[in-house]
């Protein structure tokens, strides 16, 4: 099989998309099959790929490559690379990684387009909640996570209670953590919250943390790369995803239970298919909820050890070459 992903954004950028985009490809190409990626992402750095890279093609090299492929397949839909699709039809698949609409859950033309056209392609969804967002029915295939990074690390003793890892900006709630984080200390629990990454509210966030007189127990670290978040996170017990906007799944929380974490994370959208058996969720914005499931698991060890027994099973699912083949297969059934 011949694949040819359209993936706009690609490495060096950095997002859940271009990650799982990666991985997808690569796996593909160890089964098997033949993939070939544009990307209008300029090569800034120095990373091989076992899979050809087109950065920018022009128009007669983005055609070669359209006879070249048995399929098309969309890393999200792209309505500047469907104009191939129109002047070199073949087999045309999406994979719908987010929603279609503005963030204040308007929809603009562009995004009644993009749905418009899912009526023509082969749809796949990476959780239920996104799935329900499309007009047609799609196939649900949940993301990977990175399995040969994110795991137990055994020689690393976890000490430490809480920890984030995302963008520092409103959406992801991180604000929510820190109010809940003063209502634990009047409760007269203190724990500590190693906060990973940057952002446009780092500075309001470590701010709000000192007018709460709780920036003792905060620590905000910057960028890790991906093999010092494992390590970070083996070393804590509670990774809290407070997000307030709708996750379309949270492969944040794969990787934190992959590292020994139980997960705390609000329930909208996908992410709590991602959570499943392995913590607990609260409704997005609830910050009396989210403080009453901390204080508990903070004052009750045997429930965390009680959660962290069910990740072996619920991770089987999500490793990089079994959602891989699970691809393959439903893009098999598509060229048969």
């Amino acid at each position: 099989m011949k694949i040819l992903v359209y993936s706009p954004l690609f490495y060096p950028s950095v997002g859940g998309v271009e990650s799982v985009t990666e991985m997808l490809a690569g796996e593909w190409v160890q089964l098997g099959a033949e993939v070939k990626l544009i990307s209008q992402t300029p090569d800034r750095g120095r990373k091989s790929f076992p899979f050809e890279i087109f950065r920018q093609p022009g128009v007669r090299q983005q055609l070669k490559l359209m006879q070249w492929c048995d399929i098309y397949l969309q890393s999200c839909i792209s309505l500047k690379g469907l104009w191939l699709e129109l002047l070199h039809p073949k087999p045309l698949a999406f994979i719908h990684h987010t929603w279609y609409n503005r963030p204040d859950g308007s929809i603009a033309t562009v995004d009644r387009l993009k749905l418009w056209v899912t009526r023509f392609a082969t749809n796949i969804s990476v959780s239920e909640a996104i799935a329900s967002h499309l007009p047609i029915s799609s196939t649900i295939i949940h993301n990977p996570y990175r399995d040969d990074i994110f795991q137990d690390m055994p020689e690393i003793r976890r000490e430490k209670e809480l920890v984030f890892v995302g963008r520092l900006v409103s959406d992801k709630g991180v604000d929510l953590l820190l109010d809940s984080l003063w209502d634990l200390k009047q409760k007269g629990l203190f724990p500590q919250l190693t906060i990973i990454g940057e952002g446009a509210d780092k500075n309001s966030l470590q701010q709000q943390a000192k007018q709460l007189q709780i920036d003792s127990q905060v620590r905000f670290v910057g960028v890790y790369s991906p093999l010092e978040v494992a390590k970070t996170l083996n070393a804590h017990k509670i990774l809290v995803i407070p997000s307030r906007w709708q996750e379309p799944f949270g492969i944040v929380a794969l990787e934190g239970i992959a590292c020994g974490c139980i997960i705390v994370g609000s329930s909208g959208g996908g992410l709590t298919a991602a959570i499943a058996d392995c913590g607990e969720t609260f409704l997005n914005g609830d910050r009396n909820a989210l403080t009453k499931i901390l204080a508990e698991f903070l004052t009750n060890p045997d429930k965390i050890a009680k959660y962290r027994g069910n990740a072996k099973k619920h991770l089987q699912r999500y490793q990089k070459n079994k959602v891989a083949q699970r691809y393959l297969q439903r893009l098999k059934a598509v060229l048969s």
